[in-house]
């Protein structure tokens, strides 16, 4: 008993520390982007770029080929475009900086969250009238739990931790 209590305590304080406050500043992204413009002058759905492929654990960053969907007829002569344009010409990705980052030890999955109900603005702010993103929630695991109380969720630690032997 004494070794899951050191166990859970030692998990506890390694994932505070690993996730930390909520940054200040937002991440430099590779091309400027707009949510405040996409997300809320626009109106697209968050699912529309970032799809949440089987199993459902994360949301994916967007593929160049999604972005010029649009972008092949809209803005075409502005800077960050042809950036884009010459990253989805090579074939290549755009090396967008992940704003939250989960732990690899943590399970967590997004289409259980939003299938029970939790929208993305609980987790991840006001994104829609966002310039630039920063994270601006506590996704620790004391914020999670905080959550989860709220919320009545299971607060048992294999809920979320794989189960160690």
């Amino acid at each position: 008993m004494r070794i899951a209590v050191f166990f859970a305590v030692l998990m506890a304080g390694f994932l505070l520390v690993a996730q930390g406050p909520a940054p200040v500043t937002a991440p430099v992204q590779p091309i400027p982007y707009s949510h405040a413009l996409h997300a809320g002058k626009l109106q697209l759905k968050c699912g529309m770029c970032h799809e949440n492929k089987d199993p459902g654990e994360t949301m994916g960053l967007p593929a160049t080929s999604k972005c010029m969907t649009c972008h092949q007829a809209v803005k075409t002569d502005a800077e960050p475009i042809q950036k884009l344009k010459s990253f989805f010409d090579s074939k290549r990705d755009v090396p967008w900086v992940r704003v939250y980052q989960i732990p690899g030890y943590v399970y967590f999955s997004h289409r259980a969250h939003t299938e029970a109900g939790a929208t993305c603005q609980e987790c991840h702010g006001a994104v829609a009238a966002s310039e630039v993103l920063k994270r601006e929630t506590d996704i620790s695991m004391g914020g999670c739990m905080t959550c989860h109380r709220q919320k009545k969720a299971p607060l048992n630690c294999t809920f979320c931790h794989e189960h160690q032997n």
